[in-house]
């Protein structure tokens, strides 16, 4: 499974699959070492980067241990074996507080991996065809995406306060009468023969050798948006300067430029979006 970005299918119903080079010792702070958990790609990759660049000039001991799967980098954390983790957005942080009574908080938001609109029929969704059938991931955070992805565009209307929870049952106007068909998120790019558009995640987008700028018709901003992945920590932990430091280095513009120039488009940062 490529790793650019969290896919939501995953994210919603994410089981401990495993993790790798995670020990079982309390995060170390006595020595000002700063012990953060990520997934591979991109998380992983861009804590790697700061590691080596930017950190021991900022005077930040900073240790990183990797997971396979989207719950052990929250319930570490929140035992005290992390100090802080980069690999959610904020939506998900929120539902995994109320589901696992856990009390973590964002403190920096990085990056996002889009999450595009993609088609072999038209160019743009606004000039949809009347009755369109439009694929849509059909798990609760993408398909949420997915609908205000389009609202945005004026293409559909949703009722108000719908957010991240919205579903096709949201759609308050629909003056061209589109058809929502709700798929696996993985299933999305093989429909793409068969439907006029398709909401396609970050991570299958790729494996599906689609370029998220190059081939998206539609694709999200990270500007003020809700699923930028986030660096989180324990509530009460905020003001750690390590920290806080940290925070400082992942929002620079070093790691802005690492980010373009790596993944060219198909994970974007946050500064400067």
């Amino acid at each position: 499974m490529r790793t650019y970005t969290i896919p939501a299918a995953v994210i919603a119903g994410a089981l401990a699959l495993g993790l790798t080079a995670c020990g079982s010792d309390k995060a170390d702070s006595a020595n000002g070492k700063l012990v953060v958990g990520a997934t591979p790609t991109p998380a992983g990759e861009v804590l790697t980067y700061v590691q080596r660049n930017l950190a021991k000039k900022a005077g930040l001991d900073l240790e990183i241990k990797e997971f396979t799967d989207y719950v052990l980098p929250n319930t570490a954390l929140q035992q005290g074996e992390l100090d802080a983790n980069l690999y959610q957005h904020t939506p998900y942080l929120e539902d995994f507080n109320k589901s696992k009574g856990t009390t973590l908080t964002a403190v920096a938001q990085v990056y996002l991996p889009p999450l595009g609109f993609y088609s072999k029929k038209t160019r743009d969704v606004t000039e949809l065809r009347e009755g369109a059938t439009v694929a849509l991931p059909n798990d609760a955070t993408n398909e949420a995406r997915a609908l205000e992805l389009l609202a945005s565009q004026g293409v559909i209307e949703l009722k108000k306060g719908a957010g991240v929870n919205a579903t096709p049952k949201d759609v308050a106007k629909n003056p061209k009468h589109l058809t929502f068909k709700e798929l696996e998120a993985a299933q999305l790019p093989r429909s793409l023969d068969d439907v006029d558009v398709a909401a396609v995640n970050n991570n299958f987008a790729l494996d599906a050798g689609l370029s998220p700028k190059k081939d998206a018709i539609l694709l999200e901003n990270a500007k003020n948006n809700p699923y930028n992945n986030v660096l989180a920590v324990k509530k009460g932990n905020e003001d750690d300067p390590r920290v806080k430091k940290l925070a400082e280095l992942l929002t620079s513009a070093e790691v802005k430029t690492f980010i373009e120039d790596k993944y060219k488009g198909s994970v974007l940062p946050v500064t400067g979006a």
